[in-house]
């Protein structure tokens, strides 16, 4: 009876692995492409007392964090997952209140870095400080 639980449980894990490998392949395949050469974003900064800033870039870079540090407008320090962006426009988040930095493009929350962050002409990013972390 143990016996069939034990090929049950790696079956199971099995299977899992499996799901994983495919939903890893499928996003490879279709996955937004990133677009080469000059292209415009605008990044709107939303700082806590409302205030809003936009800036405009004209860039060739592959990656949001190409495009915003060189630039001079976020900072933040180096993690496993890649720059964690402590300061925007001059302030930095005071973690011991809360606040943070939220990226979004077009509204919505960005599921990447912007390490990982594909740029293509056109792109509208807003960059919010955020009080809580809501769990």
């Amino acid at each position: 009876m143990e016996d069939k639980r034990k090929k049950k449980g790696l079956l199971a894990v099995l299977v899992l692995i499996v799901a994983v490998v495919a939903a890893a392949g499928i996003y490879m395949a279709t996955r937004p492409a990133a677009s080469e050469g000059d292209k415009s974003i605008v990044v709107e900064v939303v700082h806590k007392d409302g205030e809003s800033k936009e800036f405009t870039y004209d860039t060739d870079a592959e990656y949001l964090r190409d495009v915003l540090e060189p630039a001079g407008l976020i900072a933040g320090s180096e993690s496993e997952y890649g720059m964690f962006v402590e300061t925007v426009d001059g302030y930095t988040a005071d973690s011991s209140n809360e606040e943070w930095w939220c990226f979004t493009k077009d509204g919505e929350q960005l599921n990447t870095g912007v390490d990982t962050t594909l740029v293509s002409d056109g792109d509208h990013f807003e960059i919010t400080l955020t009080v809580g972390y809501g769990y």
